[in-house]
């Protein structure tokens, strides 16, 4: 019988390196963090919202909020950006910080997310936008995308009208950051939240030309990631309020109804999540492999963990701590090398870090 060993290599994480991403890393058996986004000026500016993904040609794009000024949100901050930087070697030396996404003061734009075409090779990045001048308090769902693998970016495109309905024009909504994904036939499939609607999917059938609501909601369920199951159903994993851990959403329909359930294996204090595929027996892997990084803890966003899966998400028995320290938002991605990126929110909010990861020692198959 074919079984997966976590091994406990993971003490090894608890390094921490101060080096500069530039400059890159040098080979060591020992996972470095590495710094790509911290504020530069002590008044109140902050980077926040992380989103990675991994290019048709190997590139790592990494992308987060920059909040200047102050860490607020959308809703009262009259000046966020979003920036970017790449790696063209996996992930160990990395741009200089890019600005792509940048309105005039008054107009924000927050909360990215990466969705990757594999068929085509477009990557696309999705936004919140607000005007505080004009529209304070109603938010536009946009997105912006590469053709060559983040080296250059369209101008924004405003799909409000197509994924969101008139009378929920003023409903506290935005498209979960992170990362979104595509299923095997093709789709293009999100998550957008509406704290009075309920979570709701949206997609694109014809890589991105257009998109459309699937118009049923999701319930319990705040900032939520999906993933297409090895059988084809679909999973939601959610971030909700109050209880400690997270929630579960299955749909054998495409996302036309839902079994929703707790997960209470899954410790988490409400925060944004990660949840990716390591391997799977429909593409030809040997097993069945999902990832999950999030803040695991009851009450606190601190312990930054990696929980495997080797049942389609059905239990998670390997946990093993990243980082035990102020740890909120986590986007992973695999790199083309074979080793696991994750991206996550450090101390506090105070950087946001990145950590390379040697999956070969993490999970092994054995007999």
């Amino acid at each position: 019988m074919v079984r997966f060993l976590l091994l406990s290599v993971f003490s090894s994480l608890l390094l921490v390196s101060c080096i500069n991403p530039n400059k890159g890393v040098e080979a060591t058996d020992e996972p470095v963090f590495q710094t790509l986004f911290s504020p530069q000026k002590e008044d109140g500016s902050c980077y926040r919202i992380p989103a990675m993904i991994t290019a048709a040609n190997g590139d790592l794009i990494v992308v987060a909020d920059e909040r200047l000024g102050s860490c607020a949100d959308l809703r009262t901050h009259w000046d966020i950006n979003i920036v970017m930087r790449r790696s063209t070697d996996n992930g160990i030396t990395w741009s200089e910080k890019e600005v792509i996404v940048d309105y005039p003061f008054g107009e924000s734009a927050s909360d990215p997310s990466l969705i990757l075409d594999e068929e085509t090779g477009v990557v696309f990045l999705f936004f919140n936008y607000m005007n505080l001048e004009t529209e304070k308090e109603v938010y536009y769902f946009k997105y912006i995308k590469s053709a060559d693998h983040g080296k250059s970016w369209s101008d924004p495109v405003d799909i409000t009208s197509e994924i969101s309905k008139p009378g929920w024009k003023k409903d506290f909504k935005f498209i979960t950051s992170g990362r979104g994904m595509q299923t095997r036939d093709g789709r293009l499939i999100h998550t957008l939240v509406s704290l009075q609607q309920g979570l709701h999917l949206f997609g694109s059938d014809d890589h991105g030309e257009s998109w459309y609501l699937i118009d049923t909601p999701i319930k319990p369920a705040d900032e939520s990631k999906v993933i297409e199951l090895d059988d084809g159903r679909w999973m939601i994993n959610s971030r909700v309020s109050h209880l400690g851990h997270r929630y579960v959403h299955l749909s054998s329909d495409k996302g036309a109804s839902w079994t929703s359930f707790p997960d209470t294996s899954l410790w988490d204090p409400a925060c944004n999540a990660s949840l990716i595929r390591y391997a799977a027996m429909g593409e030809g892997d040997r097993n069945n492999v999902l990832l999950f990084a999030n803040a695991f803890d009851h009450k606190e966003r601190v312990n930054l963990t990696l929980h495997v899966s080797y049942d389609e998400g059905a239990t998670w028995p390997s946990a093993k701590t990243v980082y035990p320290g102020g740890s909120a938002y986590v986007s992973m991605t695999l790199l083309q090398n074979g080793k696991l990126g994750i991206l996550f929110e450090k101390d506090d909010y105070k950087e946001i870090n990145f950590v390379l990861l040697d999956l070969t020692p993490i999970i092994n198959e054995s007999e």
